[in-house]
This record gives C-alpha cells, structure tokens and sequence, in this order.
C-alpha cells in the first residue's frame, strides 16, 4: 500500500529570508510567527504558466482549511523584470492572490529549500518540520489527504493552533478596465452599435447607438475585471460590456447590467469573416484562459456560449508530451465533440485563411491548437508539448507558454513565445504541411534587451505580435516594456517605442482616429489603458546586454551520472501499473553535445546519463511522469475497475557546470522529500 509522502529524519524548515512582504498589511513574517499552523511555501514566478495552474489548484483547500492552513507564496523570480516590487505587487494582485508573499529576489529562499523548478510547494508541520516536497502541477488531491492527517496528527498532540491567518488584503485597482489583456478593432458595421436595440435589455446596444460608431470600436478583454468591454475610438467611451463582471463560468445574456454570463480572466480575442459567423451563429472566438475553454460571443443578441473545452485543465486529464524516440509528439483531431476536449490555459487566437480555422496559442501545454467553428474541429497542430525552443516540423517543434498570434499577408502564422523570450513562426504550406521556424530567440532561460541582427537580438517574455503595413512584425516585448520591431527582409531587430508598462497585445490602427498616418494600439497592462503609440520613421536601436536567468548551476562531473526522480503515491492512490510502468522520462540537453548517452523518452524514472568532458556547462532537460489511481486494492492487488486516475508531471531545466570534484547523482523529487 502506497504512503503520503513523509519524512523518516525530521527536517527543521529554513526560515524563509527574502527582500519584502506583500499581503501582510507590511508586517514581516517568520515560521515562529506561523507556529501551529500548517505551513505550505508555493514557490512560483509570475510569469510561469504553470504556477498560475497552481494558484488556481490551490484556493479550494486554502478556503476548506482556512483555520489551520496558512499559504506562503515564495516568489522567486526568473525574468530581470520580475525582480521588480512594483510589478510584483502588480502580479499578486492581477491574479488575486490572498495569502502572504514573500520577494525572493536573490533566490535566498529557493536556495534555502534545494527548489529547482517553478511551481514547487513544500509543506511544513505546525512543529516547524518539512514534510512533504513536491514538483509541477497536480499535487491538489494528495495535498487533501495529506493536510488532514496532519490535522488529526497535531490535534492530537496539542500543536495545532486554529484561528485566523496572517493574510491582509490590499487595497484594489478601480477604473473601467483591470489589468487588460488583449484587444479587437471591430470594423463600422460589426460592433454592437450595429444591433442597437436588438439586445434582451437594449442597455448595451443603446448605449453604443448613442455614441455612433462611425470609425468603429475596440473590444477588450478586461482581464482583472472577468468581462469583455467594447470603447470607442477614444478609449474611453464605453459602449457596451459583455459578462457579469463576476469570476465563474456561465453561458446565457452577456449584454448590459443585467448579464448573468461568466468568463475567468478572458484573454484573446478574434473578429470571425461575416461569412464564417453567419454560420457559426457567433461573431467572436474568445480564450477564456482559466476556464480553459473557447467561448463564443455574438454582438448581434449579446450571448455567450461555448465553443471547446470540458473546463478541465489538459495536463491534469491526458497528462506530461508523450512524444516517440524521435521526438514526434500526437498531432491531429481530439474527437468529434468539442465540448469533451480539455484544454490548457488558451491565451490568443487568430483566424488562418489558409486553415480557414481559428488558431489558438495553447499556453498551458506549449502547443497551438485549431478550431473550425462550422465542425467544431478541435485539432493540435504544432509542438510535441515538451517546453522549449526547437524548430522543424510541427509535430516535433518546441515552444514555451505561446501567448500572442499574428496572421501575414503569405498566410503564415507569427508566435509570441513567451518563456523562450522568442518571435516564432509557424509556415503553413499550400500543401497544408506545418513547419516551425524562429526568427528571435535562443532558448528557455536566455532574454535581454538588445537590438541589431536577429541572431543577437534579445526579447524578455513577449506576449503579443502584429504585422506591420510593411510585412514587418511588431512584438509587444511586454517585460522590457516595449514595443519591437522584426524586419524579415534585413533579419534586424529594432524598438518602436519604451517605457511602456507590461504591454501584453500591440495592434495596427487604421482607423486614423489620431491623425492621418497607421498608429499601433497597444494594451498597457499593469496601467490598466489602451494607448495610441505612432510608429516611427526610424526606430530606436537598443543593446542593454543579453542575460540568462541567474538560478544555481549544479556542478556535475564529467562521465556517468545517476538520474533518480523520486515519486510516492499519495495515501489512498497506487500506482497504476495495469498496463506497464506507468513511469516515464523524458530527457535532452542544451548544448545537445552535453549528453553523450542516456536521452530520448522511456519508462522508468531512473536513468544512467553520460556527460561529455568536452562541454563546460550547459542545462539538462528532464520530463517525468506518474500516473496513480484511487481506490484501496482488491484482494488480489489489483486496482478497482472505474478507479479515478491522476497523472502526475513536471518539466525541469536543471542548469549544470562540469567539474571534475562534481557530483555524480542528481535527485529530484517529482513527489518526494530532500
């Protein structure tokens, strides 16, 4: 029978060192100040998808066990600019984060706990000792059986204390919009002013009918806020808003004060061809990313509804990449109904004419996906799921956390590619063949702000993409605060303009509300507006250095090293070996010439790597998954039919330097203790 993950040597928690608090009304903390509470460290970066699925995974047990239970968000930082208090205030409150944070900008206490990966989450007894350690997603149904039997455990020794936590709210942003994300110029005619009093209310579309709406509107989704507001050209005046404004998933009237309809931090947007949305019966595809659907919105009856997804988070239901030994990853259809199709965080959308189908940049699993709003098409496209960066053809390609989408004039597709601070390219042929390529970017931990040859050019975890008049590309370089400039015809890189605060879309305005020359129209995020920016006659050129993220490189030695992935399956599950080992690596390196032996995917989480001598450092890319069912075993061991099933995940990037005096194990711990 399998055990929660427990410690045999009891083990003293650090004390959690760093540079400020944030949710604590500005009182520091410590673990005596957490003594008798049970202590869980969420260690996450703000612009890891994978540790906003955390977040999210997290807030039912801090609401079931909001007396014993306190959640210490250790943000450890990978981007240069996520080192910056002021943006990562703007983050704990962007994603509504009600537990105490700590900044951890040097890492101290990252260090202090041997994390290697985003999102970690460690848990401490109320005695001040570590009791379980665990990496990625996933871990929600083990924490809930773990946390009770700590309670039990504690109760029973008189060392649970039970009470209020330290929690303090902070005071909220107000203003028409929160913390936008992406926007949409909806041209005279498609805008709701079009269908002025055909609303269930008419509020909202008599509303826009009295503005007028003769250069057309902007439809914005208003992240912070869980709603949809389409301005006018000024951006100010609003015309109509689309949800509730309340944090759910509803479908049903969207239009005026009266909507019941819900989105959850909504994110990109695109305009269907009139042709298209006659058929589908909906005017707008929309990517409601923590409700990991596709939902539509037609702006002739002000209803929303949904188009994909079974609001399930993919990784949590179909698991890590499965990919084969050469690397190819499942492309193709996922079935015939949409509505059973899980989906990961999708983040922006963009309408192919070549695929004549929605594009959907997958954040949550680094993959892009298509839908065909006539079928209901769902269809993985590009990425083998693995997080990275490498080009080829699609269903081999990596990409990491895409989060903006561009259609050219050739019918191909431009990628923000967010955690490889990258500009990507998907190349569709007439054939229909897919094929990835970069045209900025070096890798998962490498960013900076440098202009010049594309080769050299440096971006830091953009968000957004548009084609310029001229077949140049426009990069919302949202952690510089700026707005770049690719030039396919000279392979150079330049800056249209800075200063900007976490701009996350950038647009071509044609509309020439503000003078008779193309302006760019760019979401400034953390400002919580839409800006007119000109576009410039000749663009700035920058070079403030190329940088890596600062983590600790292992030292290894040179030759074999021993990889172990430790996993326990939580109290009540067992691993299901039904059908084999239900254990999986997955392993390369950056430079590939760092692993002379010991890549590829297999079974098993133990694995012997050969490194070379020839290679000074470099980083080792490790998958692992675990999949493990509920249920008590049956008489003759064998797990019950029907048992619910969980798979357990985790990508790591694992910086190393070879020396001589090095070591020759690595352990991590997928679900384990250090």
């Amino acid at each position: 029978m399998s055990e929660t993950v427990r410690t045999h040597a009891r083990v003293r928690a650090s004390e959690l060192v760093g540079r400020n608090w944030l949710n604590t009304g500005g009182k520091p903390l410590d673990l005596e100040a957490l003594r008798g509470k049970i202590v869980l460290l969420d260690f996450w970066t703000f612009c890891c998808i994978n540790c906003l699925h955390v977040l999210d995974e997290l807030r039912p047990l801090e609401e079931q066990y909001s007396d014993v239970l306190v959640t210490v968000g250790v943000h450890s930082p990978k981007f240069e600019h996520e080192a910056d208090p002021v943006a990562l205030a703007a983050a704990v409150e962007r994603y509504e984060i009600h537990h105490p944070v700590l900044d951890d900008p040097e890492l101290d206490t990252w260090k202090a706990y041997t994390a290697r990966a985003w999102p970690t989450l460690v848990v401490i007894d109320p005695e001040g000792y570590i009791v379980a350690h665990l990496s990625g997603e996933g871990h929600a149904d083990g924490l809930a059986v773990l946390i009770p039997e700590l309670i039990a455990e504690h109760e029973a020794k008189g060392t649970l204390h039970r009470g209020s936590g330290p929690y303090v709210a902070p005071e909220a942003t107000s203003g028409t919009l929160r913390f936008p994300g992406k926007a949409l110029f909806l041209p005279p005619g498609r805008g709701s002013a079009a269908s002025a009093g055909t609303s269930d209310d008419g509020s909202a579309a008599g509303a826009a009918a009295s503005s007028g709406a003769e250069k057309g509107s902007w439809l914005v989704t208003d992240t912070g806020h869980h709603r949809l507001v389409e301005l006018g050209t000024d951006f100010q005046t609003v015309l109509a808003t689309f949800g509730s404004g309340a944090k759910g998933y509803a479908d049903g009237p969207a239009a005026g004060d009266t909507a019941s309809a819900q989105f959850n931090e909504p994110q990109g947007l695109v305009l269907l061809p009139e042709d298209v949305a006659a058929k589908a019966g909906y005017d707008v595809v929309i990517a409601d990313s923590v409700n990991h659907r596709l939902r539509g919105l037609s702006l002739t009856d002000g209803k929303a509804s949904t188009l994909a997804g079974n609001g399930i988070q993919r990784l949590l239901e179909t698991g890590p990449a499965r990919v084969d030994e050469e690397g190819a990853g499942f492309s193709g259809s996922l079935g015939n109904d949409p509505l059973e199709v899980a989906l990961s965080s999708p983040w922006d959308v963009v309408w192919s004419r070549k695929l004549n189908a929605v594009v959907v940049a997958m954040a949550g699993t680094h993959q892009i996906f298509s839908f065909d709003p006539i079928t209901g098409a769902v269809a993985i496209i590009a990425g083998n799921g693995l997080e990275g960066l490498l080009d080829g053809p699609a269903h081999e390609a990596w990409f990491a956390q895409s989060s903006g989408l561009a259609e050219d004039a050739d019918g191909n597709i431009w990628v923000a590619d967010s955690e490889t601070s990258a500009l990507r390219k998907l190349v569709i042929a007439d054939d229909g063949t897919l094929t990835v390529e970069s045209a900025i970017g070096k890798g998962l931990f490498d960013f900076g702000f440098r202009d010049g040859p594309a080769a050299e050019a440096r971006l830091q975890h953009p968000l957004g993409v548009t084609v310029l008049p001229d077949g140049s590309v426009a990069i919302a370089d949202t952690y510089n605060g700026a707005v770049r400039r690719y030039d396919p015809a000279s392979g150079t890189v330049s800056t249209l303009a800075r200063g900007l605060a976490e701009p996350s879309d950038v647009i071509v305005d044609h509309t020439q509300s503000a003078g008779s020359e193309p302006l760019l129209v760019v979401v400034e995020a953390n400002k919580h507006q839409l800006v007119y920016v000109p576009i410039p006659k000749e663009a700035q050129q920058v070079d403030e250095g190329a940088s890596q993220t600062h983590r600790p490189k292992s030292p290894v030695a040179p030759g074999p090293l021993d990889l172990t992935v430790r996993f326990t399956a939580p109290t009540g599950q067992k691993l299901d070996d039904r059908w084999g080992d239900p254990t999986q690596l997955k392993i390369s390196s950056t430079p590939p010439e760092l692993l002379v032996s010991g890549g590829g995917t297999s079974v098993g989480l133990l694995r012997t790597l050969e490194l070379s001598p020839d290679v000074p450092e470099g980083v080792l890319h490790i998958t692992a998954r675990a999949a493990a069912c509920d249920g008590p075993e049956t008489e003759d061991g064998e797990i019950p039919d029907h048992a619910a099933c969980h798979l357990y995940q985790q990508d790591w990037g694992i910086p190393v330097v070879l020396q001589a005096d090095g070591d020759t194990e690595l352990v991590l711990d997928l679900r384990g203790m250090d």
